[in-house]
């Protein structure tokens, strides 16, 4: 397994979450763009994952306004799929 398909895998694992919806939405962009990101994007969509499950689907979903604008890039790359 190459170091990429791990690193695929780990997030993967990592966007497994209590809410379904959650699961569904991290899920599809893991498989479609998490290979794409930058090192820093990665970073940040690792840190973003530390969010409860209820405060991550409000930044999602657009209940709660993302302030930190490399957050707010990925939110909006998650919701474009």
């Amino acid at each position: 397994m190459t170091h990429d398909a791990v690193e695929v895998a780990r997030m993967r694992w990592r966007c497994r979450r209590g809410l379904l919806e959650l699961d569904i939405v991290l899920g599809r962009f893991v498989e479609q763009r998490y290979a794409t990101l930058s090192e820093a994007q990665k970073i940040d969509f690792d840190i973003l994952l530390d969010l409860s499950d209820n405060a991550l689907w409000d930044s999602i979903a657009g209940k709660v306004p993302v302030e930190d604008v490399a957050k707010k890039t990925l939110v909006n790359l998650i919701n474009e799929l």
